[in-house]
């Protein structure tokens, strides 16, 4: 990487923080008032909402820390730095999202048998006021978020609190002028099943790049056929693919020869197969261990 990259990717990381910065201080205003809202109105679609702004706090700061971590440069004791951060605030921030929508749904359940009057001004001016600062947080995030997880979990946070801030001032109007008290419980309800569709897609990717699991658009059997086309290649076996982070795929193998060639000739048949796995995989981090006549397992995938 060259000094100018490093300094335009230490620029965009700045920028990231910044706009980070920004949305957390207007969730923490939201999160208030919606709280003060909810407990004077007695609306739990409010204070289920000013809960949920709560966790865009924290997915917000987990995020913002995050990336302050990943600008750290790798060490001795730490070789690949601080990659992950990004990715476990992601699985977090997804995890919270679960965890908020379980507590909703039990406490959905209690009001929807129970309708209690509300005071449904508030709840308008308040979901009104929620929608307007989390639509600026959701249009700060939107262009990170397309090629980040770990800002694509925070931007999640924040375009499905606006989602259900307009649920939640519906409500809010349908309560004021027709006294449906029991469609509070009911939104809260809805609510918590949204934010656990929109949140599990993130939960699991996270956990697979989390786990190593190999990326779902690599296939190991294609790619072994593929260097086994090459003619100096008899096979390739204990391979090993994993993600980095959101955008580094790494790749490790053994590579059988079919003769004792010269290290310049083994070096040329390894460079053939890392542009192969660039060019055909876009997997850029690649280790390769040549072999020739060793009497070991040629399985694939190495077990145990």
């Amino acid at each position: 990487m060259t000094q100018n990259s490093t300094h335009h990717h230490q620029q965009h990381h700045d920028l990231r923080g910044r706009k980070l910065g920004i949305s957390i201080f207007l969730n923490i205003l939201i999160t208030v008032a919606q709280v003060i809202g909810g407990l004077i109105s007695g609306s739990l679609s409010l204070l289920s909402d000013a809960l949920h702004n709560f966790s865009d706090v924290i997915s917000l700061i987990i995020s913002y820390i995050a990336t302050i971590l990943t600008k750290r440069k790798e060490t001795a004791s730490k070789t690949f730095g601080y990659k992950r951060a990004e990715i476990l605030a992601a699985f977090i921030n997804a995890s919270t999202l679960i965890i908020v929508a379980i507590l909703l749904s039990i406490e959905a359940i209690k009001r929807f048998r129970d309708p209690q009057e509300i005071a449904s001004g508030w709840v308008i001016i308040l979901a009104a006021l929620s929608i307007i600062l989390n639509g600026l947080s959701v249009l700060i995030l939107q262009k990170d978020a397309k090629d980040n997880l770990n800002i694509k979990s925070a931007y999640i946070h924040l375009l499905s609190d606006m989602i259900t801030s307009v649920a939640v001032l519906v409500a809010g109007v349908l309560m004021y002028y027709f006294h449906l008290w029991w469609i509070d419980g009911l939104l809260t309800l809805l609510i918590a099943v949204y934010l656990v569709f929109i949140s599990w897609d993130i939960l699991l990717n996270s956990l697979k790049v989390l786990m190593l699991f190999t990326p779902s658009k690599i296939t190991i059997e294609q790619i072994s056929n593929d260097v086994c086309k090459i003619p100096e290649v008899n096979n390739i076996h204990h391979v090993h693919v994993w993600q980095l982070d959101d955008k580094q795929i790494h790749f490790e193998a053994h590579v059988d020869l079919n003769e004792d060639f010269p290290m310049a000739k083994v070096n040329e048949i390894l460079e053939e197969i890392r542009l192969l796995l660039l060019n055909d995989f876009h997997i850029a981090h690649v280790t390769l261990q040549p072999e020739f006549n060793i009497c070991d397992k040629k399985d694939l995938i190495e077990q145990g």
